[in-house]
């Protein structure tokens, strides 16, 4: 058994259950003689419900209540605004009134003793409209817009001297407008949701990754005390942002169980996933960079304007990292809403810097051309020790490692900088770079360790493994500090009646959860160093020298007590933790807001006294038929300095799935719009497109070692949505270099390049 566990790279521990189908997912559970429901979505985006017609319906044999705006109104409570502090997606609360707010929006719920039932009778209720002429999104003459300082307190638009000054005044300089596109999670579990009551506690069983959250945010709704409520979630097929707050369908299902006496499940369709449920919004961006004759930036202006609903202030926002991504004196920026008729939009994997990285780093690179500078020399030139806006020092900042490592792996010096210089066949060549970062989260968490006399741990806490590999790292981190082997170790997560751990989002589920975890474990091991250094071979010792290492309490120089003895002088019994984390220079009351199922993350670059960020630099080989405009992609190569590494193989896993959805946010994904009546097209996973084998050849992942002990106590950085943000930038540079024709819009198409 190896000193350390961290680090190691064990197969995960919930693999076999996941490979075999052991493992249940919340869409899974079997429930005593359920009650199937199915949902009724409007069929237009904006106006009003002027009838309801039930009769066809309720002639279903087999159906047993229909739940409309009219026997609903006034039963769902306000459970606020999640990306504002409360717990729901968007703020529309469910068949409240008659109003239709977008496309796709609930406005029936229908019940029957089988799925088949409740399909048959949801398609024969007829739902009668007054529509009006929506607005769409960016072009819509009915469409609005406000400054994101507006709408959202407490947002600012970061700036620093006088950047339309210098830009002005500059030698060298680029100004282009870049736009990214509606995109939609398609996990392959759907957005269900089961519910049943048990003694008059209500248990929803729902693919989460706030499980916390949900429970207090449905007893908001429901007008119950949170301990009435448990949320089960102990595996996700799939989310990325999709699952993280509560949506409409829940509360509904918990009252159907209600007024039926007994379960209900709900499988929605897959094109109803994309009105119920969040998606990453769409944007259109301005950018000026300007810089001195050597390359050294003078100015950076970035300015945004987002899709969101039309009652919900939901804002992205990646202005507030591509403002500090660089060394710049004068920076300015700003972020405005467009409010049109759409359901909210909410986070998407790297929520703000999938988006705007794309344009900085096109504008990078387009720059880097402008000056005729390898782009990654310009890197270099404005490679920063603090982020320029409020002058924070990084606590640690590994991008011109990333850079060196990556090129000389890619073969970069290989590379001719004009476009249209490199050949085969055919096929015009292009190589292309752009720089990624992801704000390092932590969030306040808690944890309960049992240690039993045989050497058995049990680690407990509401956090998730969204496939992202948390059982493993976390058994990891139990495993190193009670000296025990991996297989000793057993862990819970995604049971809200567990200790509660912040939502799997911002990439901090390692951090948060593997230090709250190593701090109970200490307070074990203390107990037991405690009690060993009053009698035994370790009598007299400093209790706090000794460690626990491969089942043995030992001291610096070898002498230990096995740990069933030490166990026997501690307690008579089994030895139980918990523990409370509180990240350094978080506020006290982020720790009531976790109990409460509030977000509570802090860390990232704005705040000090330090901006902490995993960093990396990807390169991107693409090829574009000289005759069809076909583009194709055979190597991607990822360099990445994210602090220290739990588990590399996890790791690696993680920032290659990020590399893969990068191609896709590059040349495939898009959600199509019809613009007259603001409804999705391609609702559906044939003709929403993503990477599939053959899109991704060849995806290189390499981790540089870094340790950063200004993040936490452990040198954790969140990496998970690190590896897709800027991968979209590289392969639009690449095209350029491959054609000489600039892809300012994504996705990359064909058409984009004729």
């Amino acid at each position: 058994m190896p000193d350390t566990m961290i680090g190691q790279s064990p197969i995960r521990i919930d693999g076999r259950a996941k490979v075999t189908g052991a493992a249940r997912y919340p869409s899974d559970v079997v429930v005593p003689n359920p009650a199937w429901a199915f949902l009724v979505t409007s069929a237009i985006a904006l106006g009003r419900i002027t009838a309801i017609e039930e009769a066809e319906a309720r002639a279903v044999p087999g159906v047993l209540e229909i739940l409309t705006h009219r026997n609903m109104r006034g039963t769902v409570r306000d459970a606020g605004f999640f990306a504002a502090g409360g717990y729901a997606a968007e703020t529309i609360r469910p068949l409240e009134d008659d109003r239709i707010w977008h496309d796709g929006q609930i406005v029936a719920m229908v019940l029957a003793d089988s799925f088949e039932a409740a399909r048959e009778a949801a398609f024969r209720l007829r739902v009668d409209y007054a529509a009006v002429t929506p607005a769409a999104g960016f072009g819509s003459a009915s469409a609005t817009t406000e400054p994101a300082a507006k709408a959202r307190q407490g947002h600012e638009d970061p700036q620093v001297g006088d950047a339309d000054a210098a830009f002005a005044a500059a030698p060298v300089k680029i100004e282009a407008d870049y736009a990214t596109p509606t995109q939609h999670h398609n996990p392959i579990e759907l957005f269900t949701t089961t519910a049943l009551w048990e003694g008059g506690k209500l248990v929803i069983h729902e693919p989460s990754q706030y499980v916390t959250g949900i429970r207090h945010g449905v007893a908001t709704q429901l007008g119950l005390d949170p301990q009435q409520v448990r949320v089960e979630s102990h595996y996700v097929g799939g989310a990325f942002g999709s699952k993280g707050s509560l949506t409409q369908r829940t509360a509904l299902v918990a009252i159907a169980a209600r007024r039926l006496g007994r379960p209900v499940k709900l499988v929605p369709t897959r094109d109803q996933g994309f009105t119920i449920a969040t998606y990453r919004a769409e944007t259109r961006q301005h950018v000026k960079l300007a810089a001195d004759r050597d390359g050294k930036l003078q100015a950076l202006v970035h300015e945004g304007t987002e899709v969101t609903s039309r009652p919900d202030p939901y804002k992205v926002a990646g202005t507030q990292t591509t403002a500090r991504m660089y060394d710049c004196p004068n920076v300015r920026t700003k972020v405005t809403l467009l409010h049109a008729d759409r359901n909210t939009p909410g986070f998407m994997r790297s929520p703000p810097e999938v988006p705007y990285m794309f344009a900085l780093e096109s504008a990078v690179d387009e720059l880097a051309v402008a000056l005729k500078l390898d782009p990654i020399e310009l890197r270099r030139r404005n490679d920063s020790k603090k982020e320029p806006i409020k002058g924070l020092p990084w606590s640690s900042r590994g991008l011109m490692r990333c850079y060196e490592a990556g090129a000389e792996a890619f073969g970069w010096s290989r590379r001719n900088p004009e476009p249209r210089s490199m050949r085969e066949g055919d096929w015009l060549i292009g190589w292309g770079c752009a720089s990624t970062i992801y704000p390092t989260h932590i969030g306040a968490a808690t944890a309960r360790v049992t240690l039993t006399p045989d050497g058995q741990a049990r680690v407990q806490t509401a956090a998730h493994d969204i496939g992202t590999g948390a059982y493993t790292v976390i058994a990891q981190a139990a495993a190193e500090m009670l000296g025990l082997p991996l297989e000793k170790v057993q862990v819970a997560l995604g049971d809200s009646d567990l200790p509660p751990a912040p939502v799997a989002g911002g990439s901090n589920t390692t951090a948060s959860v593997c230090n709250v975890v190593a701090e109970a474990c200490g307070q074990i091991r203390a107990r037991l160093a405690r009690a060993a250094v009053e009698d035994g071979p370790l009598k007299g010792r400093d209790p706090a020298s000794l460690k626990l290492v491969s089942g043995e309490l030992r001291a610096a120089d070898g002498t230990a007590e096995a740990l069933p003895e030490a166990m026997s002088r501690a307690a008579n019994g089994a030895i139980e933790a918990y523990a409370e984390y509180l990240p350094q220079g978080m506020p006290k009351e982020s720790m009531r807001k976790l109990y409460s199922g509030k977000q509570a993350l802090g860390g990232g670059i704005a705040e000090g006294p330090l901006a902490m960020a995993a960093f990396g630099a990807e390169f991107v080989e693409v090829r574009v038929h000289a005759r069809t405009a076909e583009v194709r992609v055979p190597r991607v190569l990822g360099a990445f300095a994210a602090g220290r590494i739990v588990n590399p193989r996890t790791a690696r896993s993680q920032l290659m799935g990020g590399l893969i959805w990068g191609i896709g946010s590059a040349l495939h994904e898009e959600t199509e719009i019809d613009h007259g009546r603001a409804r999705y097209v391609n609702d559906n996973i044939l003709e929403y497109l993503i990477p599939v084998n053959a899109d991704a050849p060849k995806v290189e992942v390499m981790l540089l070692e870094e340790t950063d002990t200004g993040v936490n106590p452990l040198g954790i950085k969140g990496l998970g949505e690190l590896g897709n943000v800027g991968t979209n930038a590289a392969i639009a540079n690449a095209v350029f270099h491959a054609t000489g024709r600039r892809a300012r819009e994504l996705p990359i198409r064909i058409e984009s390049l004729l």
